[in-house]
């Protein structure tokens, strides 16, 4: 009715995960930080494109960054996840400045969000079920994600506007708003035998958090359309 189309490209690094041989003739996985994932050229002409990186950074193979991270032919032994991540992001704004054209295209960035694991992360007995009151003491935020940081300066340095949507500390109040233990319908018996070591604070209930992320796109949307008309 409203000649518009919603598509999603699931690219949880912006980059491209990767296969490379390796001396015995296996195939070993890598994320290649200098070539942007391969969707890309699909959407590149869209009206608006959002984009998000974030919790896939916390991950065993890519917080330890040994023999994983790949560039040209080069497999990095060990790269703190950090500056992997502010490698990725210069791939990623390199790419835009490239294919973005930004008199037809609104570029967008939605941040980090936060998780509310208590005790132990996501794979260490972490919880949340507990929780059913937001945070309304600002002492008990969690400081501003480094990699946030990294990604408005990369931002802040490419030719192409692009509208960050900062979630981070908006979603750092909602310790209460996580599925804990009550995200799968259909437990395994282990997870029967001690579901509260199996928790999910990470992803959000909905009706949510992500309703208001979407209520600041919308505004976005907005806002760009009157600058566009105004040209």
């Amino acid at each position: 009715d409203y000649n518009c189309s919603v598509e999603f490209f699931r690219s949880p690094f912006l980059v491209q995960e990767w296969e490379t041989r390796v001396s015995n003739g296996n195939k070993k996985e890598t994320l290649r930080l200098d070539i942007v994932e391969q969707s890309s050229p699909k959407y590149k002409d869209a009206d608006f494109i959002i984009f998000n990186t974030g919790h896939w950074w916390t991950h065993e193979k890519t917080a330890l960054g040994k023999d994983y991270y790949q560039e040209g032919s080069h497999i990095y032994s060990e790269l703190n996840v950090v500056d992997a991540f502010h490698k990725a992001l210069i791939t990623w704004s390199r790419w835009i400045d490239g294919n973005v054209n930004p008199k037809k295209t609104t570029v967008m960035f939605r941040g980090y969000s936060a998780s509310h694991f208590s005790g132990g992360q996501w794979n260490s007995g972490g919880s949340c079920d507990k929780e059913t009151e937001p945070i309304k003491n600002e002492q008990y935020l969690s400081t501003y994600p480094p990699k946030m940081s990294i990604l408005e300066d990369v931002i802040h340095k490419m030719r192409t506007p692009v509208v960050y949507l900062n979630i981070t500390r908006l979603t750092d109040y909602r310790k209460d708003a996580h599925p804990s233990i009550y995200r799968k319908q259909h437990l395994s018996e282990e997870e029967r035998r001690s579901p509260e070591r199996y928790q999910d604070c990470s992803h959000w209930c909905l009706p949510g958090v992500p309703d208001s992320w979407n209520e600041l796109v919308y505004a976005q949307l907005l806002i760009s359309q009157h600058q566009m008309l105004q040209q």
